[in-house]
């Protein structure tokens, strides 16, 4: 979870290229081939990470119900949404990969803070420090 270059598809290519499919509607461009991904991972039994803002609660709820109901565990990732890095991160990528800075502002004005209560076993913050993924187990009474 977090605004458009924050890091979430470079964490998941260092982190979990290896072991996991990435579902991520920037790939499969409609919710349809994204939700047959997503049903072949269950029906596999595939471990699997959603690359994608998913910056409310509601976008969040239906991939949390899903993945419960195929008994997964949920392990959700916020990234730190510091708009104006984001932006600077944006400003290097070419074609396709640049989003208008008004997408960017658009996701952090509906970005809402994960909780447990919403389904999530584990729930991690993740910053960029010097050009690092720094990891800390979340804490609802800092963020």
């Amino acid at each position: 979870m977090g605004i458009q270059a924050s890091g979430k598809t470079t964490f998941y290519k260092k982190h979990f290229f290896d072991t996991h499919i990435r579902i991520s509607l920037d790939q499969l461009n409609t919710k349809n081939k994204q939700h047959r991904f997503l049903q072949t991972c269950f029906d596999t039994q595939s471990k699997f990470v959603i690359d994608n803002t998913n910056p409310e609660v509601e976008t969040r709820k239906e991939f949390i119900e899903k993945a419960k109901e195929n008994k997964y565990k949920v392990i959700g990732y916020y990234f730190s949404s510091e708009i104006q890095k984001s932006i600077e991160r944006n400003k290097k990528r070419e074609g396709k990969k640049r989003i208008p800075e008004i997408g960017i502002k658009g996701t952090f004005n509906k970005l809402v803070l994960p909780k447990f209560d919403e389904g999530f076993d584990e729930l991690y913050f993740v910053k960029i420090v010097e050009d690092k993924f720094e990891i800390t187990a979340w804490k609802n009474e800092i963020y």
